[in-house]
């Protein structure tokens, strides 16, 4: 399955055409989708109004949700995020290491568009769209 990240969900609530919306509106009508708990507050965070919240959230109710963290994958994404560390790489946000973590232990792929998985991607094995 797939998990599509905030990046990608925001630019297509948006309307702006890039290659991974490009992709996800392909994905949408050929493979189950996945909404993280994490992913949908991120979204619904940067909605301005409580009708646009409703909307916004009508639209990911289309796809499957998943709640992202449990201890077992908190311990994991702790461990991948000092494995970086000791590379030299930082992971800005604690949302994307668990959602990174959380594709890479479920075998799951991320459609993201943000800069922070491709460390994950090269030194984690986390497969991407």
């Amino acid at each position: 399955m797939i998990l599509v990240d905030t990046s990608v969900w925001i630019d297509h609530l948006h309307g702006v055409i890039t290659e991974r919306v490009s992709r996800l509106r392909v994905l949408m009508g050929l493979q189950q989708l996945l909404v993280g708990d994490l992913i949908l507050c991120e979204v619904l965070r940067g909605v301005r109004s409580e009708v646009q919240a409703r909307v916004v959230e009508a639209v990911l109710r289309e796809f499957e949700f998943v709640s992202l963290a449990d201890p077992d994958l908190a311990i994991t994404a702790a461990a991948n995020y000092r494995f970086l560390r000791s590379r030299g790489i930082t992971i800005r946000t604690t949302v994307d290491l668990i959602i990174g973590t959380f594709c890479i232990e479920r075998g799951h792929t991320l459609l993201h568009s943000d800069r922070d998985f491709e460390p994950m991607e090269r030194l984690l094995g986390l497969n991407t769209v």
